[in-house]
């Protein structure tokens, strides 16, 4: 909050100056991270600033060790499927996604910035691609509809959410029987990008909150060198 949320989750602060090729953990002067206790978010900081953001999400650097097109393949999406990307900052999965799921399938893109939202809605026109919609979220509602969606991806954005078991519980109303959780964020230890190791969560502790709100690991991909890939299944 995809951050990204961007993402759903929330705002962000940090004590310095990000590298511009990391991703939806940057941090700006004034930033601050709260304390780790229970699933509260690790971090929090706004994303107001569109120019900014969109020169770090959409470096080209990144493609190299984000690989876009190799994690949408991955997740397997059949023509017509309806993906939600909460968190999804400046759109860098949409279009990728859009190509998946095909001219009948939807894109549902979540920010909770209305300046990020307004820019993916630009860009998806420029890019030729009406399936996708950008939708404003809130921090603690991507609003989404009672199965309206057959997958939720999060990219670097999961550990922004506070009340992470509330969310992901009420999150399994919105995927479809069959539907999938997919979860992308940072590994622990020092990288040379994304965020700081003190905010980073580790991935025992995503499943461990993920089983407590209703869901299920069905498999953990090594698909990137800097984040680890969890895809959920709702156990009902």
């Amino acid at each position: 909050m995809t951050l990204l949320l961007t993402l759903v989750a929330c705002a962000t602060h940090a004590p310095a100056e990000p590298p511009p090729q990391a991703p939806a953990e940057h941090h700006a002067p004034g930033d601050h991270a709260p304390e780790h206790h229970g699933d509260h978010a690790t971090v929090t900081h706004g994303f107001e600033d569109v120019e900014r953001w969109s020169a770090v999400f959409d470096d080209p650097a990144r493609d190299a060790w984000q690989k876009p097109a190799e994690l949408v393949a991955a997740l397997d999406l059949p023509a017509g499927a309806v993906v939600a990307d909460i968190g999804a900052g400046t759109g860098y999965f949409n279009a990728h996604l859009a190509r998946a799921v095909g001219p009948e399938g939807k894109v549902i893109a979540v920010d909770i910035e209305p300046g990020l939202v307004a820019h993916m809605a630009a860009r998806a026109e420029a890019e030729e691609t009406p399936q996708v919609e950008a939708r404003l979220g809130q921090p603690d509602d991507p609003a989404l509809q009672p199965g309206e969606v057959d997958l939720v991806l999060l990219v670097d954005t999961y550990h922004h959410i506070d009340g992470r078991v509330d969310y992901f519980t009420r999150l399994r109303d919105d995927v479809r029987d069959g539907g999938r959780l997919v979860v992308v964020d940072f590994k622990p230890g020092e990288l040379p990008v994304g965020p700081p190791p003190e905010h980073r969560l580790a991935p025992e502790t995503v499943q461990a909150e993920l089983e407590q709100a209703g869901w299920q690991l069905s498999s953990a991909p090594e698909l990137l060198p800097y984040q680890f890939v969890h895809i959920y299944g709702v156990g009902r």
